[in-house]
């Protein structure tokens, strides 16, 4: 992505199945938002008002899983148009909070006992992160993700630049605020020491502890952390589904990945 940008980038912002807040850290961006539309054009973006989603574009933004037959259709078809394509935030990334379908051997159950008509549902068996479909050019993690983030991202891209990936750890984030850790200082289970930094440690820094909202950082060792949790009294059951709230695809290929090095070790 280092050849970026000449002239006017033409960038679309495509939504899957998600809540939408990812979508709004473009729009929170208050005046960075202003002075980011005079050196781009969008040529689809709803949350905004242009609404063409068959229109080609230099950035594709992509919030949101797949999660229905249409949504495997629809990101094959926006990898056409576009030149690159980024993902953002915890669902296009890893499969988001409504992956937690993918380990329910009850899901046909479900449709029949919340919606009337459960034969309309055209939901897939599981919930996939993007990249699982097809090429991703980067990654943003986050749930959601952050206006500095984009502030930085497009600094990078609009001057040719490759955007920097942020793998280092929350923990890292809150030694530097001065945060009490919750973990040692309180016994609570934190993912900080897992979890890739962007959030500024936001939990920790009001006495809470990480959700692991980013995902994974580097080398992030989470089999080490669960048994610790185990030693502050939480269950192996109770530690693995921490684990899995939001980021349960990544996480949990991170246990496979650590379980696989350990037997070969």
């Amino acid at each position: 992505m280092a050849d970026m940008m000449t002239d006017k980038p033409r960038v679309a912002v495509h939504k899957f199945s998600s809540c939408d807040g990812c979508q709004l850290a473009f729009l929170n961006m208050g005046d960075d938002l202003l002075t980011l539309l005079a050196q781009l054009e969008v040529v689809h973006f709803a949350e905004m008002g242009v609404v063409d989603e068959t229109a080609e574009a230099d950035i594709a933004f992509v919030e949101g899983s797949v999660f229905t037959a249409h949504d495997r259709e629809r990101i094959q078809r926006i990898r056409r148009q576009s030149r690159y394509l980024i993902t953002i935030g915890a669902c296009a990334t890893s499969g988001g909070v409504q992956a937690l379908r993918n380990y329910a051997d009850d899901g046909a159950d479900w449709c029949q006992a919340i919606y009337a008509s459960p034969q309309y549902i055209d939901s897939l068996a599981t919930s996939t992160p993007i990249r699982q479909h097809v090429k991703v050019d980067f990654e943003l993690w986050g749930c959601p993700i952050n206006s500095r983030q984009l502030v930085a991202l497009f600094n990078a891209l609009l001057r040719g630049v490759k955007p920097a990936e942020q793998s280092e750890k929350v923990c890292l984030e809150c030694k530097r605020n001065l945060n009490v850790c919750t973990l040692v200082a309180s016994g609570q289970p934190c993912l900080g020491a897992v979890t890739r930094a962007g959030c500024g440690a936001l939990c920790p820094r009001f006495g809470r502890d990480c959700y692991g909202c980013y995902g994974p950082s580097e080398l992030p060792n989470a089999a080490s952390l669960g048994r610790w949790f185990e030693g502050i009294g939480l269950s192996r059951a109770a530690s693995r589904r921490r684990f899995k709230l939001i980021h349960s695809t990544a996480f949990e290929a991170q246990h496979r990945k650590e379980a696989d090095d350990g037997a070969q070790s």
